[in-house]
């Protein structure tokens, strides 16, 4: 049964930096601070989040296996990965 994994993002970092899910399942980011970010993919493996504002979410539904970086387009230093096994 596929599950939705949540990642926050806050402290200037995404919480946790790294998430396991299984193919199928979704990763919901949600934006805890008061300034934009974005969920971007290193190597356009899913359409990335655009800016995201205060308390906005966006989410995405991993169909393959692998291992996807990301990052903050606005804050290059912000990194994260899904292992998608």
């Amino acid at each position: 049964m596929a599950q939705t994994h949540q990642v926050d993002i806050k402290d200037m970092k995404f919480v946790p930096a790294s998430v396991t899910v299984a193919i199928g399942d979704t990763v919901k980011w949600t934006n805890q601070m008061d300034m934009q970010h974005t969920v971007t993919p290193d190597d356009d493996q899913f359409p990335g989040s655009g800016r995201l504002g205060p308390n906005q979410s966006f989410s995405h539904t991993f169909s393959s296996s692998g291992t996807v970086a990301y990052h903050c387009q606005i804050h290059r230093s912000m990194k994260g990965k899904v292992i998608v096994s």
